[in-house]
């Protein structure tokens, strides 16, 4: 089925055909239609087109107006200021859209005319390393990403590229080896954790020794090579740090509802094979040089902090390879093997200048181009309160475990509050939702490249722009729906609407083109904020529209209808920024 037009797009090209009748020498003019405060739209061409014909751009609105003609879809436009048409959309046209709506499944969200293949790089954790908060944005925004580019068609790949090769194993085993009283095997150990707390012990005391002693550290390097070069004793060991290291990442990511799949996880070491073919094609390719035993790709236009040119290691003087090696390696495989058209990597900010110059060797070797194109979704830092980088009261990075643990603590304070014959279970499920809810929720509606403050009193509160507002919208929803029993919701375009049933009508239909937009600008935050107004002109609805004691049978129906289909959209919505709905909160 295909998607009927928003009432925007059809009101965008009403005014754009009239503007041509009217003014056929301004060929196609784009009418600049966007919400107002003073009517429905307001179109803001007609300045920019006066000024191109050289004319009074109140008398060529004027002639847009007459060209434009009357029929059920507007109820008024007029002129208004130095020129702009002020434009009503009729009752009638507003609901009649909305019952199209509420047909499609889809809610209007249209499906892209030539979907393509983007590898999504996000949530990327380090073997042996227990997750903390610096990991909790890579992996909602790329969940979301991921969410809303599959609903708009898109076929999209998950790539998780742990880290799990590198110096600092060839460190961890051979500590290990050289201490193998150090990692008992934990017993009932089903979610990894607490294998995943002696391994980041371990790493701990093998970093210390690494670092004071230099024997053991060529002693570490020399395993890396064993590594490298697949030495059995060295893999198994390895292998064993994967394994635990992945239970732990499943419960992690089970906790913030997040589907993870096995095959998905491809880390660095899966690049290992591949890395001294991406130095030689580099290098005969001419992108990459020698330079005082290592090869390198220099750039002129790419500079560090002090403002000098920052080469590009792709293999070091002494053989090895790191990041860039893995990085470009990963690059090929995704364009020739997975056949990808996009690549989007949900990486720290402070990782942008590798990035753009891993890109712009990958396009000067050929291998992103035209047809395939590299983004990084560089973003901020989570803040504690004071501020600065979110760190526990002993100045240690925070635990992801903790932080979720915690989130889902105090939300289930507040469905205890408001709880309404629930059971300790379903109490216990509400918290789950609501406080991962809210952690995701205060991630998501700030704007990936910005820092945000992570103050779990405010992500709880039902006051403000938090999820627990939004799902407490849903849930007081589907209790009206309980009440009404047996009148069900029905669209009736032939009543009159009042303001806060035009304004909430016209904000659902906006649904599709804003999930549209938000995943073509990879920008989820457009969509939490589409949502939280979404939730706030239903508070306002609510608040002045009785629904089951209006005035006729048929505005029953009909605000049951707008009662409905908000919740539809709050729910698709939600859900697309992996977000939970309670039915009952």
């Amino acid at each position: 089925m295909a998607s009927v037009p928003s009432l925007a797009a059809t009101v965008n090209q009403r005014v754009a055909d009239a503007l041509s009748a009217a003014l056929p020498e301004a060929g196609a003019a784009d009418p600049l239609l966007r919400r107002s405060d003073r009517a429905d739209f307001q179109a803001n061409g007609m300045l920019a087109l006066a000024k191109k014909l050289k004319g009074n751009p109140r008398e060529l609105a004027g002639k847009v107006v007459d060209a434009i003609g009357a029929d059920g879809l507007l109820k008024e436009v007029e002129v208004s200021g130095p020129g702009f048409l002020n434009i009503t959309v009729a009752d009638a046209a507003i609901v009649e859209t909305l019952a199209a709506r509420a047909a499609d499944d889809r809610l209007g969200v249209p499906r892209k005319d030539t979907p393509g293949t983007t590898v999504v790089d996000y949530a990327q954790p380090n073997v042996a390393k227990e997750m903390h908060v610096g990991h909790l944005r890579s992996a909602v925004i790329g969940d979301a990403l991921r969410n809303m580019l599959d609903f708009t068609g898109e076929k999209t790949i998950g790539r998780h590229h742990i880290g799990d090769w590198g110096t600092q194993f060839g460190m961890l085993i051979q500590y290990l080896i050289e201490n193998p009283d150090q990692l008992a095997a934990p017993a009932a150990d089903t979610d990894g954790e607490q294998a995943m707390s002696n391994l980041n012990r371990v790493y701990k005391a093998s970093r210390a020794v690494f670092d004071s002693d230099e024997e053991f550290k060529e002693r570490a390097r020399k395993r890396v090579v064993a590594l490298q070069s697949g030495d059995p004793e060295t893999l198994d060991l390895w292998q064993r740090f994967v394994d635990e290291s992945k239970i732990y990442f499943y419960s992690v990511f089970e906790k913030l509802d997040m589907d993870i799949r096995d095959e998905e996880i491809v880390g660095e070491s899966a690049y290992n094979d591949m890395m001294a073919e991406t130095a030689r094609m580099l290098e005969e390719a001419g992108v990459a040089v020698r330079s005082e035993g290592a090869l390198v790709v220099f750039f002129d236009d790419i500079k560090g902090k002090d403002d000098k040119p920052v080469p590009l290691i792709v293999q070091k003087a002494d053989g090895g390879f790191g990041y860039a090696a893995s990085d470009l390696s990963a690059i090929r495989n995704r364009v020739a093997d997975l056949d990808a058209t996009t690549l989007l990597y949900v990486v720290d900010v402070r990782q942008s200048l590798h990035f753009r110059m891993v890109f712009e060797t990958a396009r000067r070797a050929g291998w992103l181009n035209d047809r395939v194109t590299a983004h990084n979704m560089g973003y901020g830092t989570v803040l504690g309160a004071d501020g600065k980088p979110f760190k526990t009261r002993a100045g240690e990075t925070v635990r992801l475990e903790d932080l979720l643990d915690e989130a889902v603590q105090r939300a289930a304070e507040v469905v205890r509050e408001k709880a309404q014959d629930l059971t300790e279970d379903e109490i216990r499920e509400r918290a789950a939702q609501v406080g991962i809810g809210a952690v995701k929720y205060a991630d998501l509606s700030t704007s990936p490249s910005r820092d945000y403050k992570f103050d779990l009193d405010q992500m709880v509160s039902l006051n403000g722009d938090t999820s627990v507002y939004l799902q407490y919208a849903y849930a007081r929803i589907q209790s009206i729906l309980r009440k009404a029993g047996e009148t069900k919701p029905v669209a009736h375009p032939e009543l009159a609407l009042a303001p806060a049933e035009r304004a909430l009508g016209l904000h659902v239909d906006a649904f599709g083109d804003t999930v549209a937009e938000a995943a073509a600008e990879y920008a989820p935050h457009k969509l939490a904020a589409y949502l939280y107004q979404l939730a706030s002109l239903y508070t306002t609805f609510y608040d002045q529209c009785p629904v089951l004691k209006a005035d006729t049978p048929e505005q029953v129906e009909n605000r049951l209808f707008l009662c409905d289909l908000t919740a539809r959209t709050l729910h698709r919505g939600m859900a697309l920024l992996g977000i939970r709905t309670p039915e009952r909160l």
